[in-house]
């Protein structure tokens, strides 16, 4: 299918040499040898154009439809469509609501979408085949950061007393578990565990509460029990509490219902507790791991191998987009007000400026921290495609039993390298750099990360402050106290 409009007319030859050099500083598979074999295909060409536009590919699909969950991570898909930088790749994109993320996924596994925001685990979840069986893959990450814990207002009552104050009476942040532990273990004592909510089994919430919860020392909870061979559906095994999927716009309701206590879900949907009065956030993802991989952009192989170019030319747009809520300020707070519409996420303006510009509410009026951090969306280099963050839900999805098999160091390698695609991202790069959207020294940070492989260095950057090393998943998992090895 030919593009609508031509932006700049060169050789197929010149687009390709212009990558080919932009690469050639420090980002091409060949001089960091991290692609896998199986990323030699179709997808791995330059960009190619039979017209030999610089701007414009040569699209193989020019109207597409993209799905999304109402959060405020969203937001470089909906930037993309109203700044235009879709219109821009010669692209017609429609975005849509989905009602939970397992609808989501399963109109991208049967082409009823061509793409979607997607929670960080379900490419990975999907490809290794817990729950639904389908080779997902992703070439853009959509920020870091960006979720919470909240209570209800009960069990804060009870926690308070035990969390660690400064000076001025706030509390120390982060606030750890362990004020939650006698509650849990009285909770558990009388037969009636606390119940929690998060969004889905392969969420970096799901993750991220058990996270914060074994470092206290209490249990969330197995999918598998090795010991006798049992699965677990809901994951309750030998747990201390019971961690449920509820969708993210239902959390607050849930709480407030008090069908749930406790609840790990991104934003809009923890500010939406302060400001209803019915719950207290009591730490964020920021500080369970900081500057951790939220939401990817996913396709289905089949659409990848069928749109090389189109899936070229939507990152482009994604990165444009992710780029424009980093930039300044008062970007986003017009974001804020683009995403409170009815279509988007459609929570009050009020509500969605808070974490979107960097200001969190936790105790509601006596609590308000800055937080600059909470949403990040090129910064950091937060939407290069790390295979080390892939490895990452890895090793949880084997510490609490969703994968049943342990496995060799170099399977988490293979997985990564066919689930994420660095390498089409900077194939994206290269083609914005060379429609003069952006110098090169822009993507310093992700040049660097293809030449040194794809991985992050190792960082004690968790609650906990344990080391984690993507290229050792085996000695991390290891390294828990509560956990399958």
């Amino acid at each position: 299918m030919k593009t609508k409009q031509l932006k700049f007319i060169a050789t197929t030859a010149a687009l390709t040499f212009a990558y080919a050099g932009l690469v050639g500083c420090g980002g091409s598979k060949a001089s960091s040898g991290a692609a896998s074999a199986e990323q030699e295909s179709e997808l791995d060409a330059p960009p190619t154009d039979s017209v030999g536009a610089v701007g414009l590919l040569d699209l193989e699909k020019d109207t597409l439809k993209f799905g999304f969950i109402k959060l405020t991570d969203c937001a470089p898909i909906v930037i993309a469509k109203e700044k235009g930088y879709f219109d821009d790749e010669g692209l017609s994109v429609t975005v849509e609501a989905q009602g939970n993320w397992k609808e989501l996924l399963n109109r991208v596994i049967t082409g009823d979408l061509d793409g979607a925001h997607m929670l960080a685990g379900q490419p990975i979840g999907a490809t290794v085949g817990f729950g639904t069986q389908a080779d997902i893959m992703t070439a853009y990450s959509l920020d870091y950061n960006g979720n919470g814990i909240t209570v209800s207002n009960e069990i804060w009552s009870q926690m308070k007393p035990n969390v660690e104050k400064g000076p001025d009476g706030k509390p120390i942040h982060p606030i750890p578990a362990t004020s939650l532990k006698p509650i849990v273990d009285e909770a558990k004592g009388a037969g009636n565990k606390l119940k929690m909510g998060m969004v889905f089994p392969v969420s970096t919430h799901n993750y991220e509460i058990r996270y914060w919860l074994a470092a206290a020392g209490i249990n969330p909870g197995f999918y598998f029990d090795p010991a006798t061979g049992q699965v677990d559906v809901p994951g309750f095994l030998n747990g201390d509490v019971e961690l449920s999927v509820t969708p993210p716009p239902q959390m607050p309701q849930t709480l407030e219902q008090g069908t749930i206590c406790a609840y790990c879900v991104g934003e809009p949907w923890n500010q939406q507790a302060v400001f209803k009065k019915i719950g207290v956030p009591v730490t964020t993802n920021y500080d369970i791991w900081k500057n951790n991989p939220e939401k990817v952009f996913g396709v289905s192989r089949e659409w990848a191998e069928r749109h090389p170019n189109t899936w070229i030319a939507v990152t482009k747009a994604l990165i444009r987009a992710g780029h424009w809520l980093d930039a300044k300020p008062e970007n986003r707070v017009e974001a804020a007000q683009i995403l409170s519409k009815p279509n988007y996420v459609g929570a009050p303006f009020d509500v969605i400026k808070n974490s979107m510009t960097g200001t969190f509410e936790f105790e509601p009026g006596i609590d308000v921290r800055e937080m600059p951090d909470f949403n990040v969306f090129f910064r950091y280099n937060a939407s290069y495609p790390y295979y080390s963050d892939c490895v990452w839900f890895l090793t949880q999805m084997i510490r609490w039993g969703q994968i049943t098999e342990q496995k060799p160091d170099k399977w988490f390698d293979e997985m990564a390298k066919k689930i994420y695609r660095p390498d089409i991202y900077l194939k994206a790069v290269g083609a914005l750099v060379a429609d003069g959207h952006f110098t090169k020294e822009t993507f310093a940070e992700a040049f660097a990360a293809s030449e040194s492989g794809g991985y992050k260095p190792a960082t004690t950057d968790f609650i906990d402050g344990r080391s984690y090393d993507g290229a050792k998943p085996n000695d991390y998992i290891k390294s828990f106290e509560i956990g399958l090895k």
